[in-house]
């Protein structure tokens, strides 16, 4: 049912497509290109890494179902089991929402309802006004070629930069880089080799950090690190049972699996890789069993899967400057 309703939100983008255009916005876009950063000068914002934060924050989660309901509070339970404590997070979630939908939605409680009935939720610029969060991070829609083409990631991903810092200046901002569905035609492996330096980073970064009030907004790359597992199980190394890439998708009630929403083994790599940036933490050790948010238990991968997740996403997370984390750093809370 979730797939279908996501399949159903993004052939309304596609349709809406025309409006756009209808409108000149597509034009306009086309005429009147967005200044972007030069690859040097988006590299120099990554020179200096972070300091690690040494307590647990307050995360705010702007997105939609690939962030989903459990995922923060799985990052917010890894944090607390390092020993940080205070971490918290709320979130605002819609189905396949771009960062302008987000931007433009009036009435988040109202419109955007579906997605938020769990416990964390809060109206994202209410939460952000406030200045009770330390970090805020954000996703755009996938197909990701569209959301540039027709809704200005870049400029959105400013516009949300912005506001952030405009409450807290010291504001932590993050880009959580997703993925594509798997029958993608261009190829799904060949996607997420390509679009972190040339969407993610190349486009969307570029065109943010190049509007005045931004500053630099990080990376948190999990696409790369769930390509690296996805590589890793098909070349013969799968663990349990888990040899391709299908078995970390969720499955329907009819048995036929979801192309692109991820299961529970699946989106505990997601958390890990959020933890080990947004921390700088190695996330060997931490606990594989956790709670959804309904207060179920997850489906825990596997330890030697667990194991292999734990050292893709920090190796993943320390391999690129644009997380911010410091190579080779292994703090650790408490």
């Amino acid at each position: 049912m979730r797939t279908a309703i996501f399949r159903r939100k993004r052939l309304w983008i596609g349709g809406a497509l025309a409006g756009v255009v209808a409108l000149g916005g597509g034009l306009w876009h086309m005429q009147r290109p967005a200044p972007s950063l030069s690859p040097d000068e988006r590299a120099a914002h990554y020179r200096t890494p972070l300091d690690p934060p040494g307590r647990g924050m307050a995360v705010f989660h702007l997105g939609h179902s690939l962030v989903g309901p459990n995922m923060p509070g799985f990052v917010q339970q890894l944090a607390e089991a390092a020993g940080l404590e205070g971490a918290r997070y709320n979130s605002q979630l819609g189905w396949g929402t771009s960062l302008q939908t987000h931007w433009q939605t009036a009435d988040p409680r109202s419109e955007m309802a579906e997605m938020n009935t769990h416990p964390g939720f809060a109206p994202a610029r209410e939460a952000l006004e406030s200045g009770q969060f330390d970090a805020l991070v954000m996703t755009e829609m996938v197909d990701l070629n569209d959301a540039i083409r027709w809704f200005d990631s870049g400029q959105y991903a400013a516009r949300w930069a912005a506001l952030a810092r405009a409450h807290v200046p010291g504001m932590r901002v993050y880009l959580y880089e997703t993925w594509h569905d798997i029958d993608i035609a261009e190829g799904w492996l060949a996607r997420l080799d390509a679009d972190l330096d040339a969407l993610w980073e190349g486009t969307i970064l570029a065109e943010a950090m190049a509007q005045p009030d931004v500053g630099t907004i990080h990376v948190i790359p999990v696409g790369q690190a769930l390509a690296t597992l996805v590589r890793s199980l098909e070349s013969g190394n799968g663990l349990n049972g888990m040899k391709t890439r299908h078995t970390l998708f969720a499955q329907g009630e009819d048995g036929a699996r979801d192309t692109i929403h991820l299961n529970d083994k699946g989106m505990y790599l997601v958390a890990l890789v959020h933890l080990a940036t947004l921390y700088h933490i190695d996330p060997r050790g931490l606990p594989r069993q956790l709670q959804r948010a309904d207060g179920s238990d997850a489906e825990a991968p596997s330890p030697d899967l667990a194991r292999l997740m734990q050292d893709i996403a920090w190796e993943t997370v320390r391999a690129l400057p644009s997380t911010g984390v410091v190579p080779d750093t292994a703090y650790r809370g408490g």
